[in-house]
């Protein structure tokens, strides 16, 4: 049940289900911080750190799938403690600057400065130093970013905010992918990530006042009870469970495919400039999930409905997935791209608008929300560790793209199982 249930709670604004809806420029500057940080994630995942693993694995004995594997799936495992642990600590904060903002401006100068770092890394090892540290800072501050919107914007523009959020979100990712490839090398192209993530943010801080908790609101400290605070029973919130469960699969589906991108193309497709590939293909899926994630997130706010467009849009995804494994070609994957894009435009926003719907309580959005976004970060542990013998031993990519389409298509299914949401 959520907190608007029970009415307002104490502790003022801060802690009250909102009704005033939020303007544009709140919007714009917010979905501007958000795709920043994506930028500093994607341009890494999308270009650099492969490139990085291809130069450091002759002298590790491993090959370079394994040490991107390894790299990613370290980083993605801190990714999963801090978001929720971060958003916790966000939940707590009473500075007069507000409970996110602070998280916001200290995550992403570190998340910067973790970038310059692994633009001087000398191996695999400062490599993997860097990616977890910038894994550490930038999920302090997309922790506080998305906390943000459950505490400023009413339910039932939630799909539409959602919308904008999910569109920023391909844009960081086209962004970084861009950045990554043009700024002449893989120094430089970290320098230019770390540049554009600390400079997206600034509008949003240094334009929105954030509101403030009340230190008489703030619940007294204790380790057990903010341990066991991050434990949230399937038995107890189900709609919360099931919408994870569906988050996390239709995630993990996509980020099989998207991880080993830059190689299926150099060593399945044999293309003859697969970074240059990579980018043409994010452009596409970018431009055909721009064209439906805000229209989506308006649609569902207008007909008061969500899990119809979640379980369509899983079901696009899967069938991209299945294209690729079907027709692995590149003009099969030119049409896989257009098909991913049309479903998770529709699933950014609709997915994020459900889970803001069944958060269990108003005093705990950050924590909660941190929760969620294990969702997205657990595929990327996941995700190496399932591709990396699928490649290697068990059929090559057509079998990893067949799993992942099976993947998404059970995502699309349990949505069906969240009961406190049309």
């Amino acid at each position: 049940m959520t907190a608007s249930a029970h009415g307002p709670l104490p502790g003022g604004t801060a802690l009250t289900e909102p009704v005033e809806r939020v303007g544009r420029g709140w919007t714009a500057t917010l979905s501007l911080a958000n795709g920043a940080i994506w930028v500093g994630w994607f341009g890494p995942l999308q270009i650099l750190l492969a490139s990085q693993a291809e130069d450091f694995a002759p002298g590790t004995g491993l090959s370079k799938e394994a040490v991107l594997a390894w790299v990613t799936g370290a980083g993605a495992f801190v990714s999963l403690l801090a978001n929720p642990v971060f958003g916790a600590l966000s939940d707590r904060t009473t500075s007069r600057w507000g409970r996110r903002t602070p998280w916001i401006v200290a995550g992403t100068a570190g998340g910067a400065l973790s970038l310059l770092l692994l633009g001087a890394a000398g191996g695999p090892w400062t490599m993997a130093l860097g990616w977890c540290l910038a894994q550490l800072t930038l999920n302090a501050a997309w922790a506080a970013v998305t906390a943000a919107v459950p505490d400023r914007v009413p339910r039932r523009q939630r799909g539409s905010v959602g919308g904008w959020l999910g569109a920023a979100q391909i844009l960081g990712v086209v962004g970084g992918t861009g950045l990554a490839t043009l700024a002449g090398g893989v120094t430089a192209g970290y320098a230019a990530c770390a540049a554009f993530t600390l400079l997206g943010v600034l509008p949003y801080v240094l334009r929105h006042r954030d509101i403030r908790l009340p230190r008489a609101a703030r619940p007294p400290w204790s380790w057990r009870a903010f341990l066991g605070s991050f434990w949230l029973s399937p038995r107890r919130y189900p709609d919360f469970g099931w919408a994870w469960l569906t988050r996390f699969l239709v995630n993990l589906s996509n980020s099989l495919g998207v991880m080993y991108l830059l190689y299926f193309l150099r060593d399945r497709l044999h293309h003859s400039d697969p970074e240059q590939g990579v980018l043409i293909l994010t452009s596409l899926n970018a431009t055909m999930l721009l064209a439906t994630v805000v229209v989506a997130g308006m649609w569902s706010d207008r007909v008061g409905r969500r899990k119809p467009f979640v379980t369509c849009s899983g079901v696009v995804m899967a069938i991209a997935a299945g294209v690729i494994a079907a027709w692995p070609t590149w003009t099969g994957t030119v049409v896989a791209s257009v098909l991913l894009g049309l479903g998770f435009g529709v699933f950014a926003s609709v997915d994020f608008a459900l889970m803001t719907d069944v958060l269990p309580k108003a005093r705990d959005r950050g924590k909660d929300l941190g929760v969620v976004n294990a969702a997205n970060a657990v595929p990327q542990v996941a995700a190496p560790v399932l591709a990396a013998p699928i490649v290697t031993y068990l059929g090559g990519y057509r079998v990893l793209y067949a799993v992942a389409a099976v993947i998404g298509l059970a995502g699309a299914v349990l949505v069906n199982r969240v009961r406190g949401v049309d």
